[in-house]
């Protein structure tokens, strides 16, 4: 199966969840949006959390939380975008960040609690500069597929084989 075929049809199952269009979308939505806040270890469980807390579908958001890292091979371009943005934000008079030199600092360095702070608090601003519009577009998009899978016509059912006199 190619991977662009197992995308479909997990996006595509989805709208075939069992509860209402508002549901699935929000949960569309959530997990979308916590699929790009950098906080890997908790992104899935969050959204649960929220989706159940907003009473949105918490199957669809898993789906969307997951298949948001089939982006993983562009994830080092998409946290230096939110970070760029995030530090621009930050900054007063509104300036990019230097260039960053991570040979200088070993991997262990770069979970220190001061990098935390220097480095997390203009990503995670950034993550969510991103994720709102792309959250708004993601609710939209799926309401729109969820209510159009629901309102489908039905196939006929198969007939049996013996035909009535």
């Amino acid at each position: 199966m190619s991977p662009i075929h197992w995308i479909r049809s997990k996006a595509g199952g989805v709208f075939h969840i069992k509860d209402t269009p508002h549901a699935i979308a929000l949960g569309v939505a959530v997990g979308v949006f916590m699929g790009f806040i950098p906080l890997w270890g908790f992104k899935t469980l969050l959204a649960l959390g929220i989706t159940r807390l907003l009473r949105g579908s918490v199957v669809a958001a898993a789906i969307a939380v997951t298949l948001h890292d089939v982006t993983l091979p562009l994830s080092p371009l998409l946290l230096r975008w939110e970070y760029d943005i995030g530090y621009w934000l930050m900054s007063h008079p509104h300036e990019l960040p230097a260039k960053l030199h991570l040979h200088q600092t070993s991997p262990g360095g770069w979970f220190h609690w001061s990098k935390l702070f220097t480095l997390g608090r203009p990503l995670l601003l950034g993550s969510v500069v991103i994720a709102l519009p792309v959250t708004v577009a993601a609710y939209c998009g799926a309401l729109f597929f969820a209510r159009r899978v629901r309102h489908s016509p039905k196939p006929p059912p198969p007939e049996s084989g013996a035909e009535s006199p």
